[in-house]
Parts: structure tokens; sequence; C-alpha cells
């Protein structure tokens, strides 16, 4: 063995004891005849001391940093003790020292105050990971791996793997694809999720299955995806929704415990995905702090819920209000007091591209009961507390309003409440608030193709008292404007959403088991026949034969682990991640392949004769 202890192991203690380490040099300390280095690795940092005698030989063979070092001293008390790291008690009298192997200097400094850009580091991941930052990170993700296998085990789930090298059956993201040599001319697909095997793994009998597993979509990226990324995923056979809620939010609640020491002993909210849209403007809120959304206008739309206060703001005359399909209020905690300075920056905030709003309206509610607000003009004061009181104002508050088209007003206001939020301070990185969301639309219109497309995908069932509905029904729509009549519009999926701090960490449902009924959903599509049986063949015919009712649900494992880890960024918590382009800079990948791989797979590129 190379060592006998880690850089991170040896307490007060051990002081006289023989030992030998080795690792990487963290820094190199002159002082007169005698130099110390801190010696790093996985498990921490250790102070060396090199004596005058052995100081001579660093003369004639310098260290520098990220030299691999191996020495053999004695474990003596440290006079000036270092707080911070564990062993700060204690440093090593080096009696020999032999270098391993020497470093270039590296292209940034391995520590956690790094001067390396997000680029160079990623060029150099293999350095990058050396710092203890991001150790910390990959450590959180293999603790919150190992705490759903404990889970999952002892609650009788088997770990199965299922094929890399699948068909390509592209139903929401685009697949990517591997072409076949022994089969000329055809590809495989590499899987968006294992999705349709475990379906198949619960006909097989295998009634609770689990992997942790890597999924592959080719889409455009950003902070919280990546081409390849990992899923805790799962399915149960003879289960209901509810037993699917309470297995797995009792998972959540272990991997807090286990990862985090958090005991969270909250019953987990439940909300339907109308009134997550209309209080919050998403179907994925958080819920740790209030400031819901005040519906003061909306169209006729798939949403029913009944809280419209149109009689508030209407016959007015004001051309804003008026004009507009919806109108959305929120009351922000001590937002009387903000200067007109703060509230121009807001405005400006809200008619960014990427909010797309014209401009925002305001009504202040002061600490003395009086109102003041941007449409006076328009609005008495009468009315002007009407709308206070309607959107849960109370006396410091400000009431700030959106107007437009419905889902751009929404999607705004529900942003700008998250950006005040921020701002305000009530989206904590320590705490942790987990929501059910369900009840979701089993289909939406697609106004493009003039036909219905799933909200989740073609495998999720209908409520059990809908599926009649479903299946008596021509999902045919003959007139689009009047899309919403149709019966399908009205169908709720029987699946459910875990959120966690804003963040959807997980989705599922109770699939569909009957040939019948897939078919119809297949048809509802916009597939024929011939298309659902080339496509899904395997598992119609697998339904012949005795498929149980189960259902099941997938976590993005990497963004539960940068939730847990207060990142914003799931990249932080990837051994090797692509960037926002999909190239690993490291290897320089996707790159060309050589002429001869293309020949043999029969691959001729565009632009060649």
């Amino acid at each position: 063995m190379f060592r006998s202890h880690t850089c991170g192991e040896l307490r007060l203690q051990n002081a006289g004891k023989h030992v030998t380490l080795a690792g990487w040099v963290q820094t190199v300390r002159k002082f007169g005849a005698i130099t110390f280095v801190d010696l790093r690795d996985r498990y921490g940092i250790t102070q060396l001391v090199f004596n005058e005698h052995l100081n001579n030989q660093l003369g004639e063979q310098p260290l520098g940093r990220e030299f691999v070092l191996q020495i053999k001293g004695t474990v003596k008390e440290r006079s000036n003790k270092n707080s911070v790291i564990d062993t700060g008690e204690i440093e090593i009298d080096i009696t020999e020292f032999t270098i391993l192997n020497k470093s270039a200097v590296p292209p940034f400094t391995i520590q956690d105050d790094t001067d390396g850009g997000d680029d160079i580091r990623m060029k150099y991941r293999f350095l990058d990971l050396r710092r203890n930052a991001v150790k910390k990170n990959l450590e959180l993700r293999y603790a919150v791996n190992r705490s759903a296998r404990n889970y999952l085990h002892e609650n009788h789930f088997m770990d199965i793997e299922t094929p890399f090298l699948i068909k390509s059956t592209p139903e929401g993201a685009r697949d990517f694809v591997v072409p076949s040599r022994m089969n000329q001319g055809q590809f495989y697909a590499l899987p968006q999720s294992p999705q349709t095997f475990k379906q198949l793994l619960m006909v097989s009998g295998y009634d609770r299955y689990y992997q942790i597993v890597k999924c592959f979509r080719d889409e455009d990226l950003r902070a919280d995806r990546q081409p390849e990324f990992t899923q805790i995923d799962c399915e149960m056979s003879f289960v209901e929704q509810e037993d699917i809620l309470n297995m797995f939010e009792e998972l959540i609640k272990r991997i807090f415990l286990d990862v985090k020491g958090i005991h969270y002993t909250d019953a987990v909210e439940r909300m339907s995905w109308e009134n997550a849209m209309w209080q919050y403007g998403n179907d994925k809120p958080d819920i740790r702090f209030g400031m819901k959304i005040c519906t003061l206008k909306k169209p006729t739309s798939v949403f029913t819920e009944k809280t419209d206060h149109a009689g508030l703001i209407a016959d007015a005359n004001f051309v804003v209000f008026d004009s507009a399909e919806t109108v959305l209020a929120i009351a922000v905690p001590g937002g009387a007091a903000y200067t007109r300075k703060q509230l121009d920056e807001l405005t400006e905030w809200v008619k960014r591209p990427q909010i797309g709003m014209k401009g925002l309206a305001y009504i202040r509610y002061n600490e003395d009961g009086s109102l003041k607000s941007s449409i006076d003009k328009f609005y008495s004061e009468d009315r002007l507390k009407l709308i206070a009181d309607a959107s849960g104002a109370q006396k410091g508050d400000i009431i700030m309003i959106l107007a437009g088209t419905e889902e751009r007003t929404r999607k705004a206001t529900s942003e700008l409440r998250l950006e005040l939020g921020e701002q305000l301070g009530l989206r904590k990185k320590d705490e942790f608030k987990l929501l059910w969301v369900l009840d979701f639309p089993l289909f939406e219109y697609s106004e493009d193709d003039n036909r219905w497309v799933a909200r989740h995908h073609p495998f999720t069932s209908p409520k059990p008292d809908q599926i009649k509905t479903m299946i008596e029904n021509n999902p045919v729509i003959e007139d689009a404007s009047n899309y919403l009549s149709h019966p399908y519009a009205q169908i709720k999926a029987n699946a459910y959403d875990m959120v966690l701090n804003g963040n959807e960490i997980g989705g599922g449902s109770i699939r569909i088991y009957q040939r019948e009924l897939q078919e119809k959903m297949f048809a509802a599509l916009g597939m024929s026949e011939e298309e659902s049986v080339h496509k899904f063949g395997f598992l119609l015919g697998a339904f012949e034969y005795g498929a149980p009712p189960h259902g099941g649900i997938a976590f993005g494992f990497d963004r539960l682990c940068s939730i847990l880890g207060g990142s914003e960024s799931i990249r932080d918590f990837i051994a090797f991640p692509k960037n926002n382009s999909g190239r690993d800079v490291m290897l320089d990948a996707p790159s060309s392949i050589e002429e001869t791989q293309l020949k043999e797979l029969q691959i001729m590129l565009r632009g060649e004769k």
C-alpha cells in the first residue's frame, strides 16, 4: 500500500504514530530552514513539516502544486492549530518523501475560490473534480443514490436493467439515433426513458421495479437540462394513485433524513393542476411563500375555477384592462414602501422580451389604510380597496397588476412572483417544501396539427370515471375554433407530479393496461392502426396476456441533487457534464468519425457526391 492513512483521518490521539500518506500537494510554504506542505486527497488535508535536512533535499527536487507525493513521518501536535480543517490539531514530522509524479502548472488554482471560469474548468474537468466544492457535490449525489436504493430495497423493489439500444418511437423530444452496422440502413435509438420496458416488466410479474438509469433526449439545453441525464425510475403493479403517492413521498422524506438530516414531518400538500395554474401561474408552484395570484379577469378556457373578480375592474373605461384577455394581481408584502425607482425597475423587468408585458399597474395599500395607485384616474379608492381585499393585501403591501393575453400574462405574473420572492428573501435554499400536483388534463390541443397531443405520454390512463367518456367518443375535432367543447378537453389524467421548491422533481401516472383503451389513446393522438402497431405492437401484444393494473413515477435524479445542494445548475452535480451546446469540451465531443467507419455503416454525409 502507498499509504497507511488518508489525509483526512489522523487526529490528536494519533500523536507519536509513524504513518505513510500519499496525495497531491495543495500548497508549499517556506519559512527559513523549514517548509510546510499541505497534502490533499479525497478525504481531507494534512499539514506536513519538512525539517532542515529534508528542506535541503527540496532545494534539489522542489515541490510544485499538484505534485503527487508519498511521505513517511510521525504524527505530532500542531502548535498553531487550524480549526477550519478536521486534521487541524496535528501535523506530520517528515522522515522521508518520494515524488511519485510531477505536475505541470495547473490552468487554474485548485481550491474552492478558484480563479478558473466555467469554460476552462470544463475543459480540465479532471482537475476541477479535485476541488473540495465539487467533491462535496458528488458526495451528496452518492448519498442520495445510496439512500434511494436502501429505501427501495427495503420496500421489495428489484433493480432490473433495461436496454440502451432500442427502437425509435419519438413522441416528445428528439431521439438520439445509433446506426447499426449489422443491419444496414437501420437505426437504434437511445431511450428517453425506460417507459415501455418497465410496463413490460409489470406484465412479466415483477411487481416492484426500479432503476437509477441514464436517459437521453436530443433537445435544447439550459442550466437544468443535459442531453444525458439520470432518473430514479420506478413502477408498481396492483396499485392505485394513492398507493403511489404514499410510497414515493416517503422515499423523498427518507432522502431528506439520510442526506440532509431533516425530519420532514409535514403532510405533503396536494393541489389540482388548475388551482396551481391560476393561483401560482404554473404547474410547479413554489409554496415556500404566499403571494398567490388573484384573477381579476380571464377568458373562457380549459380553466374552470370560479375565482373571477371581473366586476371589480369592469365599467371603468380603462382600455388596458377592458381590452385585455386576462388581468392578474399579486399582493407583495411590505411593498408599499417601494420607491418610485424600484417600481420603475420592476416595470422595465416585466417589459423584457423574455417576459413580454407592456407595463405594470400598482396599488399602494399604505400603513394608514389609504390607497394610492397608478390607475387612480379610472378607479375610486373604494374600488381600489375591493381589489386590494380580493388579492389578499394587508396594510403596508403593494398590489401589482399585469394585463394581456391569457398565456403570456399568466406566465409573466408567475415569473414576477418568483422574482419578488427572491428579492424579498422568501425562497430560502435551506427550506424544503414538497407538493403533489394532480388532475392534469389528459390531452392538449395542437392548433398547428388540428389534433390532440398527450400532456404526459401516450401510456397515461384517464381518471377511472372518465375512461368511458374516452372510449365512447370520437377524438376527431370538427370545428377547430370550438375544441374546448369537445368531451376530450375535459378528460383528466390519472397522473401526478411531485414538486420541490418550485421544481418538478418527479412525475408519473397510472398506466393504461388494456389493449382497447391503449389503441383508443393512440387513435386520439392521430396514429393510424398501422402506425400504432409498427411503433408499439410489442406493447399492445403484451396487453393481451394478462397485463395487471400498474403505475409508476420517475424522479429527476440530477435535479433533486442540485436542489438539495442549493445549486441552480444540475451540471454541478454531474461528474462529466456537457455545456449548453451539448458539447463535452474536455473530450471535444461530438466529433467527426473516420471515413472507414462511415463506409462500414453505409452512411454518406450531405454534400458528398
